[in-house]
């Protein structure tokens, strides 16, 4: 649903502050990033053009190409180009950084995705270069039923019609997915309920740091908070947390060099 529709999915998620946008930069100021950065999972491409009037040189993956289309339309300044990011080859060392933002990286269900995620990182950095994600911290839900015990309900206006979704979470153990059921409805009287099915890899903390490392990557940051999706925010001049126990996770990893 929202996939197909970009400018649904700006109405329903808008970012007028460019928040997870802004705090990837500041993980690029601080870490001391080169200028270029491949964003994966670009989506509408407003994270990559933000990067982009930052100063950095940005090419936005994605693998929708409606997503890119509207991107490349609403959202100028970055190079669009479509891959998937569980493998993808944009050229050896291309890059001094690779963001990840909004749980993209959760979309590498198994293991062999992650490790070709990884891997197609490790070959698109230049040595020293950063790896920046953001996602949902698997740890969260062991124990915790929160965010499962009630659907939650939103909606908004778009295009002169009020859009209402109500969203279900369930935690697939075997598979470790946190899966996601949404069903739309609009006042629009002859317009059917339309149920979307999406799910993220559950990710543990130490279990990411493992990953990371048997790919070739040093560890700098791997924390539940501040970020731009939690509650307080990220806002300038905050550092990073030194805990995991919150539902969002962030890590900062860079590439080793030559041993």
């Amino acid at each position: 649903m929202l996939t197909d529709h970009p400018d649904l999915y700006e109405a329903r998620f808008p970012d007028p502050r460019r928040l997870a946008a802004r705090w990837a930069e500041d993980c690029l100021l601080r870490h001391r990033a080169g200028p270029r950065v491949l964003d994966l999972g670009c989506g509408t491409g407003r994270d990559a053009a933000h990067l982009h009037q930052a100063g950095r040189r940005v090419t936005g993956v994605d693998l929708s190409e409606t997503m890119l289309a509207h991107a490349r339309a609403r959202h100028p300044g970055p190079g669009y180009v479509r891959a998937d990011l569980r493998g993808f080859d944009l050229g050896p060392r291309a890059f001094d950084a690779v963001v990840c933002l909004d749980s993209a990286l959760l979309y590498c269900h198994t293991g062999d995705a992650l490790d070709g995620f990884l891997t197609s990182c490790r070959h698109a950095l230049t040595p020293g270069g950063l790896l920046v994600a953001e996602m949902r911290n698997g740890a969260y839900f062991l124990g915790r039923t929160d965010l499962l015990d009630t659907p939650t309900a939103h909606q908004f206006t778009w295009r002169g019609a009020v859009h209402r979704s109500v969203t279900t979470l369930t935690v697939d153990r075997t598979a470790q997915l946190l899966r996601r059921t949404r069903v739309w409805t609009t006042d629009d009287a002859s317009a059917s309920p339309v149920e979307q099915h999406s799910a993220w890899r559950l990710l543990f903390p130490q279990e990411l740091r493992h990953l990371l490392t048997r790919h070739g990557f040093d560890v700098l940051e791997l924390h539940d908070g501040p970020g731009p999706r939690t509650e307080p925010p990220w806002r300038p001049g905050l550092l990073p947390g030194t805990t995991a126990d919150a539902d969002r996770l962030h890590v900062v990893a860079r590439l080793a060099g030559p041993r």
